[in-house]
């Protein structure tokens, strides 16, 4: 599985290959990609070879990219076809990155996972307004957990940055 990482500043954008043969030989790749979405600072895509081949093992890779992982993924029919399409994302992502649907900011996946919404919505001082907030920036209960106050503060001010960073770090 090849890995691009391109971008500047803390918008990076790293696309992720899973080639045929990834495909055939089992979830090996699924690592991989859990460790680009749970990055803060990458967006992830995946760029997919869907082949006669590999085609029967596309919805399984496709369901856990999109639906549990929430990441772009494209499929391809060659390796040719990919290379000109990380081109097209690389020249798209230097004229005007905005406009590149393929690379909007990192969003909590509140439809795929209400139940982390509603945990975060229970740590004292959050609410409905402050939890997608943090999930935008932390997308998990472990980042979040790990975060600094100065981070926490960047999102939900001073007052609730200390309330939370207190309730992750008082024993129990």
């Amino acid at each position: 599985m090849a890995r691009v990482t391109a971008g500047a500043g803390d918008a990076r954008c790293c696309v992720l290959y899973v080639t045929e043969a990834d495909l055939v030989a089992g979830n090996g790749y699924r690592k991989r990609l859990v460790r680009v979405r749970n990055s803060s600072n990458l967006q992830g895509i995946v760029v997919v070879e869907k082949t006669r081949i590999s085609e029967q093992y596309f919805p399984a890779l496709q369901k856990f990219t999109v639906l549990d992982l929430g990441m772009v993924l494209l499929p391809v029919a060659s390796q040719m076809e990919a290379s000109c399409l990380i081109i097209q994302l690389v020249q798209e992502q230097t004229k005007e990155p905005s406009k590149n649907p393929l690379l909007r900011k990192k969003r909590a996946l509140l439809l795929s996972e209400p139940s982390l919404l509603r945990t975060v919505q229970q740590i004292p001082g959050v609410g409905k307004v402050k939890a997608p907030l943090l999930l935008q920036k932390f997308p998990s209960i472990q980042q979040l957990s790990n975060a600094s106050i100065w981070e926490l503060e960047q999102v939900v001010g001073q007052a609730v940055a200390k309330q939370i960073h207190a309730f992750f770090t008082q024993p129990r």
